[in-house]
């Protein structure tokens, strides 16, 4: 992820969530020596699209996810999972060994993508989002390490 594809990104966000982040937010993620801003990008008829993107810091011997996003028309083809895998591969390569994030209590769909990813709510943290009061879910999962076979 570029300062480039702010634009983009901010266009993804807006539509994505009920509160999205500001340009600002990004700037300073982007700024920060431990996060990890990451995109994936299709080319489509010449052109090259920001499909989603993932933020996620490396912290002690952690990996805290903390925005992901796909793009409306690229949705329900595995991007969450391959962002989600690749968070989880990051942090194998630098030895982490566990994976957070928070979740609206009510995003059933995000909810699902975690679970599906090995996530399992390990706790709650009550009006957490200031927006709409509502609880966030905390969950946790183990990181996976690459295993060869043969």
């Amino acid at each position: 992820m570029t300062k480039e594809d702010l634009p983009e990104i901010l266009a993804i966000e807006a539509a994505s969530f009920p509160t999205p982040w500001t340009e600002g937010m990004f700037l300073d993620e982007l700024r920060t020596a431990h996060a990890q801003c990451l995109v994936i990008k299709i080319e489509i008829d010449g052109k090259i699209w920001i499909a989603a993107y993932i933020i996620f810091w490396l912290v002690a011997d952690e990996v805290h996810l903390h925005n992901l996003a796909v793009k409306n028309e690229f949705r329900r083809q595995g991007l969450a999972c391959s962002m989600m895998k690749l968070m989880n591969d990051i942090g194998a390569q630098v030895g982490m060994t566990r994976q957070t994030l928070e979740v609206r209590e009510l995003n059933h769909q995000a909810i699902s993508l975690y679970r599906k990813c090995g996530f399992v709510v390990k706790g709650k943290r009550p009006r957490y989002y200031t927006d709409t009061n509502e609880d966030a879910l905390v969950m946790w999962a183990e990181i996976q390490q690459e295993r060869n076979h043969g």
